[in-house]
């Protein structure tokens, strides 16, 4: 059923970049690995480089995970927005045409959550 506001809802968003002191919101999901039901979202500066992302980010969100540990970054299938993204992990989020509220998702060929289940 569809909803109509009975009156325009107008206000200044919180999760600015200038409130965020400059940094850029980032989501990041996990395709077939529904343990995580939802994408994280991470405050990253703009010059940080991806492979930081790979290196010191992603093991302590998505470690916890039987097949993460099976994960060869060079096999990563990126989508950015829903489409294809091929990220340089020597160059900066900026540098690779990240914006403040990206929302990433990054599936590995025959990592299929446990036991194949997308869990």
């Amino acid at each position: 059923m569809a909803v109509k506001a009975v009156k325009e809802y107008v206000f200044a968003p919180m999760d600015t970049q200038e409130k965020l002191h400059g940094a850029q919101l980032t989501y990041i999901g996990w395709i077939d690995h529904l343990m995580f039901c939802a994408p994280f979202a991470f405050p990253f500066p703009p010059d940080m480089p991806f492979g930081a992302i790979l290196e010191a980010v992603l093991p302590g969100s998505f470690g916890q995970h039987p097949d993460f540990a099976q994960i060869d970054w060079s096999q990563a299938e990126w989508t950015k927005g829903g489409r294809p993204f091929h990220p340089d992990p020597a160059k900066s989020l900026a540098e690779n045409g990240m914006r403040h509220k990206d929302s990433l998702t990054f599936r590995i060929p025959g990592l299929t959550g446990i036991k194949g289940t997308s869990s």
